[in-house]
């Protein structure tokens, strides 16, 4: 099958770079990115004849394992994909090459509940809150989106006591696994969820969009291999694996 020509040009953009033969990159990149990561490096890997070695941490936090936990510890990597709200940390810190990041896509939350469960209603901020109210248990993530529902959301709502006994921050993967009945996540992770059903989004007036991107990071040996990376996946032809996974691409804002 003949690639589309947006995907086309930015193959033959990768390929009109001899260094990158036989470069490895290693990336660190939290789960919101993954889904598209995951259809647009094998092309990526092809094309360029670069090979990504791809682990994970979250974007936000004082975790060891999150992105930046792991970069303060001394874990090597060329680039790392996650929220702008940790990105901006990690600059901050002197942990990013400078001028080398790049917004990629945006996310915003999504509910699911267990496959062939009756779909909630959540069409209105009234109708949200019943819903939450009602749910016996709710799954959220320690990302951004789930850090801005458990502060921000639910007590604006005027329903924070009611949710601290029955939220678990584990991710909306505990819906599938039938451990939650409600799960609230960026859409790309939720769409991701085995044995669940997408309900939609929350109302607008109370969404929270989270901004994806990435960067080299300093300290590396690769940063030609690196801005090539992030060059495809900001390109016209990485649009359609972003779309398909519940983003929108940067470059369509």
């Amino acid at each position: 099958m003949t690639a589309p020509p947006s995907i086309a040009f930015a193959i033959v953009a990768v390929l009109a770079c001899p260094a990158a033969a036989l470069a490895q990159v290693q990336v660190i990149i939290s789960g919101g990115f993954s889904p598209a990561y995951r259809e647009l490096s094998p092309q990526f890997e092809k094309a360029a004849a670069i090979t990504l070695i791809t682990t994970s941490g979250g974007s936000v936090g004082t975790g060891p394992n999150t992105i930046g936990g792991q970069l303060r510890r001394g874990v090597a990597a060329d680039v790392v994909i996650l929220a702008r709200e940790g990105l901006n940390e990690l600059i901050a810190e002197g942990r990013i090459v400078a001028g080398t990041d790049v917004d990629l896509a945006s996310s915003v939350i999504g509910v699911i509940v267990r496959a062939g469960a009756p779909k909630p209603d959540i069409r209105t901020v009234e109708a949200l809150r019943q819903t939450l109210l009602r749910a016996k248990s709710i799954a959220v993530s320690t990302s951004t989106s789930g850090v801005y529902l458990r502060t921000r959301l639910f007590p604006q709502l005027g329903i924070a006591a009611e949710m601290e006994g029955k939220t678990s921050t584990g991710g909306a993967a505990a819906v599938g696994r039938g451990e939650a009945e409600i799960g609230l996540q960026q859409v790309s992770e939720v769409l991701a969820v085995p044995n669940a059903d997408f309900v939609g989004t929350i109302p607008a007036e109370i969404q929270y969009e989270t901004v994806y991107a990435a960067a080299v990071v300093s300290g590396s040996k690769n940063v030609g291999s690196a801005t090539r990376l992030i060059a495809f996946l900001a390109s016209e032809g990485a649009m359609p694996a972003i779309r398909k996974s519940g983003m929108e691409p940067a470059r369509a804002r």
